[in-house]
């Protein structure tokens, strides 16, 4: 009981997040109370982490990685292994470098102990007539991604601090609209001249002051169609296609909902609300039986949580395993899919903004629910007899996330705060309406929004809402403005992961080359206005456009 009380209460609250994932980088282990100093501190362990890492000591400035986590690399190396690129021609940088690794990684035979080369063949691959000899592979293993990332730190000779938490509650130290350090929870201070917010959560932009939101913003606000709330849009296939009946008795409202379904109306189109798209594991799964582990059955394991995919089953759906994407070495990477999957709808709404104490409840609540449905799908009786044979033949893979029983460390906090700075990208500018003067990187995926509620209709049916997914016509370049904070919040800080940007539009900046591609470019403004002494909003743009071009960046 104290368990669905939790679980309602999840469902009920409302706000934004920080770090999802285990605590630690590099080689470097943090001290207490010591005092750190360098041109660039950077917040974070993702992707975008890295790259600002690897651009800024590139261009001859000291710098250190603060990370609340232990591997580097976030999703890339979480479990996110089939990528989600768009148009690959217009990932540059050290973005295209990581990809090329990857290639070369494969290229290597003894990369490939649970599969032969020639039987996974080429994909994910890019072709020399792109590529040239920087040959490129997009799709990888999770240990796989997280070497490179810890190539690219070693080799550059980067500090990375693993385990270290900002000390959220006294904050940054802020004088005349600048960063001049922060502190951890360990006690360790970090000073610099630049900061870099490279977080999925945006805490270090929080502390700062620097003006945010969460949630969706009305459509009328930015003039988007596809703002808002979105009832009875449906774009993929993660809807309830036949009607299903909600109630525990069926057909008796009286009888009460089944779990996970909110009694809430859903809203009127078009109306905002502070409610964030569902969160889920990546997880990487092998039907190879010499590198498979069971599903467990996880600690406080309760059935009742999935009565809702055996109606769904029983109304014939079968499409279980449509994102049991693969990778090399007889793996996945499994992702959401269909009305009832991975995606933990509705129980994600208080992570931006929670305390460190209720993320880690979120994010156990996440990996119980989860565990819980592939335990549940593997042993139930209820099953189809088909679906579960085949289920089976699947596991956790035996060598990925060795030191986390085998699950991904890092939930996939799709969108939690999102700054609102110098420009806001929104659907207008991702959908080439409203022009983009100052690029630094480029995008191209599907505007792509996971659900965000599941409701009972005015038929007295379950159905989800907040998945879209619209087509983008062509690459999209992203405004140096938007990874800015307006000057009179914070005069040093550049924010490219939880940058300004409407919800719409963020369903397609989140894929994670745009996160390096991004990261790669706050380092180099950032570099710009400590050799010019200017604020990173008065950083001459030409000047910067010029060393992103050099460096390989794809801007127009």
């Amino acid at each position: 009981m104290k368990r669905r009380n939790f679980i309602r209460s999840l469902a009920i609250g409302s706000g934004a997040a920080v770090s999802a994932g285990s605590p630690v980088f590099a080689y470097t282990a943090p001290g207490k109370g010591k005092k750190y100093d360098a041109d660039i501190i950077i917040y974070g362990g993702t992707s975008a982490a890295v790259t600002a890492a690897v651009q800024a000591k590139k261009l001859g400035k000291s710098v250190i990685i603060v990370s609340p986590d232990k591997h580097p690399g976030g999703m890339t190396s979480g479990g996110l292994g089939f990528t989600d690129t768009g148009n690959k021609t217009v990932i540059g940088g050290l973005a295209r470098e990581f990809y090329h690794r990857i290639y070369l990684h494969y290229n290597r035979p003894e990369s490939w102990k649970w599969q032969k080369k020639e039987a996974y063949g080429n994909k994910g691959q890019g072709t020399p007539a792109v590529d040239g000899e920087n040959r490129t592979m997009w799709i990888f293993e999770p240990h796989a991604a997280e070497k490179v990332f810890e190539d690219l730190v070693k080799e550059n000779g980067i500090p990375i601090l693993r385990n270290e938490w900002l000390d959220r509650e006294k904050g940054a130290e802020i004088n005349n609209g600048r960063i001049i350090s922060f502190k951890t929870v360990s006690g360790n201070i970090f000073s610099g001249k630049m900061f870099i917010d490279a977080t999925y959560e945006g805490d270090l932009m929080a502390a700062a002051h620097v003006g945010y939101t969460v949630g969706r913003e009305p459509a009328g606000l930015y003039n988007e169609k596809w703002g808002g709330i979105v009832t009875e849009v449906f774009h993929h296939g993660h809807y309830f296609k036949s009607n299903i009946d909600p109630y525990k008795t069926p057909g008796d409202p009286l009888s009460g909902l089944l779990p996970r379904i909110s009694p809430d109306p859903p809203g009127n189109r078009g109306n905002g609300d502070k409610k964030v798209q569902a969160y889920c594991y990546r997880m990487c799964l092998s039907n190879h039986p010499e590198n498979q582990v069971p599903f467990p059955r996880p600690k406080d394991y309760d059935p009742y949580q999935y009565e809702l995919i055996v109606r769904i089953f029983n109304a014939g759906w079968r499409e279980l395993f449509q994102k049991f994407d693969p990778i090399p070495n007889m793996k996945t990477d499994t992702n959401n899919h269909g009305p009832f999957s991975t995606d933990n709808i509705g129980m994600n709404y208080a992570y931006p903004d929670a305390s460190y104490k209720l993320r880690r409840r979120i994010i156990e609540e996440h990996k119980i629910y989860q565990k819980g449905l592939m335990y549940f799908i593997a042993t139930d009786p209820r099953i189809p007899r088909e679906v579960q044979d085949e289920f089976n033949s699947w596991g956790l893979a035996k060598d990925e996330f060795a030191d986390n029983d085998n699950w991904p460390q890092q939930l996939y906090v799709r969108e939690a705060r999102r700054m609102v700075g110098e420009l806001v990208m929104t659907e207008n500018e991702i959908l080439g309406k409203n022009p983009v003067t100052d690029p630094i990187g480029m995008g191209s995926y599907t505007l792509d929004s996971h659900n965000i509620q599941r409701y009972v209709t005015p038929q007295g049916y379950v159905q989800n809402e907040g998945d879209f997914g619209v087509h983008v016509p062509r690459p999209y370049s992203i405004s140096y403005r938007s990874i800015l904070p307006k000057e009179k919040d914070c005069k040093n800080l550049l924010v490219p992961v939880c940058l300004s940007s409407s919800h719409v539009a963020y369903g397609s900046i989140r894929m994670e080359p745009v996160f390096m591609i991004l990261g790669e470019s706050a380092a180099t403004a950032a570099v710009n206005a400590i050799d010019n002494r200017v604020s990173v909003q008065k950083v001459n743009y030409g000047e910067l456009k010029k060393q992103l071009l050099e460096q390989g960046q794809r801007l127009d």
